[in-house]
């Protein structure tokens, strides 16, 4: 373990050897933070991605410097397919680490192997065909083309939870159990897959029972009636069967005319009104199960569109820091100006917090020498009659601070582009001077010179 003051190697000592900084504090923030990536560890040996995922989580947070905790929050998401959040963490890792440091290997092994990712480009394309299907319910389409993207990765988790899904709503329970069963091996403990599991074992048991209680009946027609009888019971003989018939006639003609008539009126009428209840409850508890059929697809829905912004920015993100990481190895270098131009190519947008971090304090440390190299390269060139060459550089000084060495870098600015025969641009900054330094010499020749140019 090292001193976060000073980088000096700690012993068991809470007081480092070399700053005499008190780490007591750190170290605790430094054992919680493996030991939550040791749990993430034993969690990831049993597919337990999900969980693992918390835990490297909760492990960053304590200490972002976590290397071997990054690098495995990247491995657990290419594992479930998440390819774009994989090679965030990497680059991430690279960053804080340049050298010997896994997550280069990792990165090039991707980005030197073209056609997987176009694959991995495809994938995304064709998820997001999907998700668009589904808005449009267009299930079948929706379910071709997930499976088409699961021939291509066939570890993307929430590819197996849509697919279930869009089989659910089709009631289609078998093909669903087996799309989840498939995400199951991949993220055992994976709740979203736990959750659509539960429905289906659900629904299947429904379909069951319902088959079984056919199965126990039998139905015949005789005349317009359906006759449903069980399907244990057996037919008499035939002097029996016509000897009960003639009872039965003359016994139900009595009771039918004095009995039997209304009673079956009222009980047609109830039983039309509990048709009615059930067939109102049925639609009611379909319709609530529709409904968070929906939300889940519009949760996935949210998720996806998530993914697919990440992968739209993936490419300027890893740009961003590449040219992050290389203004950090050349003002390692001492090459001031490297460093500068290298932080003028960082987009801000796409950095994390503990990068926007490093972004400010090589920014905070590099400005002002980088300055300083550029005016003085500016300055030179102008002095050696290297106009062009001079208005660049000097363009780019007053470009980050307009007031540069009490104005004198926008003085020479406007002239080099006069002495260039830009005479437009440079009275543009003659202006500027006549405005921002009013009664000094600059001043007033810069006004000469706007006067003579009109």
């Amino acid at each position: 373990m090292k001193c976060y003051n000073c980088g000096a190697k700690l012993g068991r000592e809470n007081i480092c050897p070399e700053c005499g900084v008190n780490v007591k504090i750190y170290k605790k923030i430094v054992m919680a933070s493996n030991e939550y990536y040791n749990d993430a560890l034993a969690k990831a040996g049993v597919r337990d991605l999900s969980g693992a995922i918390e835990s490297l989580k909760t492990s960053l947070k304590f200490n972002k410097l976590n290397i071997d905790a990054r690098n495995l929050l990247g491995l657990v998401y290419f594992e479930m397919g998440e390819v774009v959040e994989a090679l965030t963490e990497w680059v991430i890792s690279k960053n804080y680490q340049p050298s010997d440091n896994a997550a280069s290997r990792y990165l090039d092994e991707i980005q030197n192997n073209r056609s997987r990712l176009e694959t991995i480009n495809q994938t995304i394309k064709k998820y997001n065909q999907a998700l668009l299907y589904c808005r449009q319910d267009s299930r079948d389409l929706a379910i071709i083309q997930l499976k088409k993207v699961l021939s291509l990765n066939p570890k993307l988790v929430s590819g197996h939870q849509l697919l279930a899904l869009l089989y659910i709503q089709e009631g289609k329970y078998d093909l669903a159990k087996k799309s989840l069963r498939n995400a199951g091996k991949i993220d055992a403990n994976n709740t979203i897959t736990l959750r659509y599991l539960k429905e289906v074992n659900a629904g299947l048991k429904e379909n069951t029972s319902g088959k079984k209680q056919k199965e126990e009946q039998i139905s015949y027609q005789s005349g317009n009636e359906t006759i449903i009888q069980p399907k244990y019971l057996k037919d008499n003989s035939a002097m029996g069967t016509i000897l009960n018939m003639v009872i039965g006639i003359a016994i139900g003609a009595a009771i039918t005319g004095f009995l039997v008539v209304p009673g079956v009126r009222r009980q047609v009428q109830n039983d039309a009104k509990a048709q009615v209840l059930d067939a109102n409850n049925t639609v009611s508890s379909k319709n609530q199960e529709i409904s968070t059929l929906q939300k889940q697809i519009d949760d996935l829905t949210s998720q996806i569109t998530e993914v697919k912004d990440s992968a739209e920015g993936s490419e300027n993100k890893i740009s961003t820091y590449d040219q992050l990481l290389s203004a950090y190895a050349s003002y390692s270098d001492g090459d001031i100006e490297a460093a500068g131009n290298a932080l003028g190519n960082v987009n801000e947008e796409y950095l994390s917090d503990s990068a926007k971090s490093v972004y400010e304090t090589i920014n905070a440390q590099v400005n002002a020498d980088y300055l300083e190299s550029l005016y003085n390269q500016g300055f030179s060139d102008y002095n050696s009659q290297k106009f062009e060459e001079a208005a660049t550089s000097l363009q780019k000084v007053v470009d980050m601070e307009e007031t540069y060495k009490d104005g004198y870098a926008l003085y020479y600015l406007a002239q080099a582009y006069r002495k260039n025969n830009d005479l437009d641009t440079a009275k543009i900054y003659y202006q500027k001077i006549v405005e921002l330094y009013p009664g000094t010499e600059r001043a007033a020749n810069a006004q000469n010179y706007i006067n003579i140019e009109e």
